[in-house]
């Protein structure tokens, strides 16, 4: 118990004072960012907002979860129209750490005259099995996704919020995985941002394209075909919650919700706080239901 105790002291210690330090010194230089708490810093809508092109800055949150325990580790994932099988159960632990980069740049500015900008992003989230000592602490799980973004900035009241901006974007999504662990999709998203005070909304539907005949042909039916992106600032807390919904009805009605909370500690060091229940936390899990919780840092909101 004691080593177990010594070894997560130590890996708190070694990732999150350096990861900290690194992007309070990025932030510093203004290559991500400081933590943005409007759509138009986020994005830049407006002149008095552009900081040029192929500047790196933050996209999704920045963080790392030193512990996450899940009610429902997957052992045997199974795409359901996959006729390639797992030959043995993995062996995980319910207890695992997490972590997510998430950067963009923007590639084009001002273009249709003035009216869009042009974006590239890219998201990496990984799940690793850190606890588990008998299969010496491997990743279980790793999600990458790029994507292509076509951003508007608008001006338009709607319901006493103010409509920031709208577009599209092509992402894909893939865990790197071979048969019959592979899992990977396609997809053309539109999106509209609004704010009010200390509210910010983002309204994500999206159409699954590409071929019908893949790893996951149903993916849509458990991840969902849309989410609602909802943050509210406190002060120096965050609160996040991201819903995803099928879209279908009875049996179908699948999705899942996501709670996150972002605190100070002290300084630049913030906690942070997430709750998952649901289908798809990652690729691999697509169709697996699960509830999980997890505590560590924000580095970047």
């Amino acid at each position: 118990m004691f080593k177990k105790i010594t070894f997560v002291s130590s890996f708190i210690i070694f990732f999150s004072n350096p990861f900290n330090i690194f992007a309070q010194d990025l932030k510093e230089q203004n290559w991500i960012g400081k933590n943005s708490k409007n759509l138009s810093e986020l994005w830049e809508l407006g002149d008095e907002y552009h900081r040029g092109t192929f500047l790196i800055t933050t996209y999704k949150p920045i963080y790392l979860t030193v512990a996450k325990y899940s009610t429902n580790p997957n052992e045997f994932p199974v795409a359901e129209n996959s006729t390639k099988v797992l030959d043995a159960p993995l062996s995980l632990n319910a207890v695992e750490a997490k972590f997510q980069v998430s950067l963009k740049t923007k590639i084009f500015h001002n273009m249709l005259d003035g009216h869009m900008d042009l974006w590239m992003g890219y998201s990496q989230t990984a799940y690793w099995q850190i606890y588990n000592t008998e299969r010496s602490r491997p990743f279980r799980e790793l999600n990458y996704q790029p994507e292509i973004i076509a951003n508007f900035p608008v001006k338009f009241k709607f319901l006493g919020f103010d409509l920031k901006m709208v577009g599209a974007a092509i992402i894909h999504e893939s865990n790197g995985q071979s048969d019959p662990i592979s899992r990977s999709w396609n997809r053309i998203a539109f999106h509209a941002g609004f704010e009010r005070n200390n509210w910010q909304i983002m309204l994500k539907p999206w159409i699954r394209i590409g071929s019908k005949i893949d790893d996951n042909e149903n993916i849509s039916d458990y991840i969902g075909r849309g989410e609602a992106n909802i943050t509210y600032d406190l002060g120096r807390q965050r609160f996040r919650a991201i819903a995803r919904h099928s879209l279908n009805y009875g049996a179908k009605s699948r999705g899942s919700i996501q709670l996150n909370w972002s605190f100070p500690i002290f300084e630049n060091f913030n906690g942070h706080l997430q709750l998952f229940d649901g289908y798809g936390e990652t690729l691999i899990d697509y169709n697996h239901r699960q509830t999980t919780i997890g505590i560590g840092v924000s580095l970047i909101n």
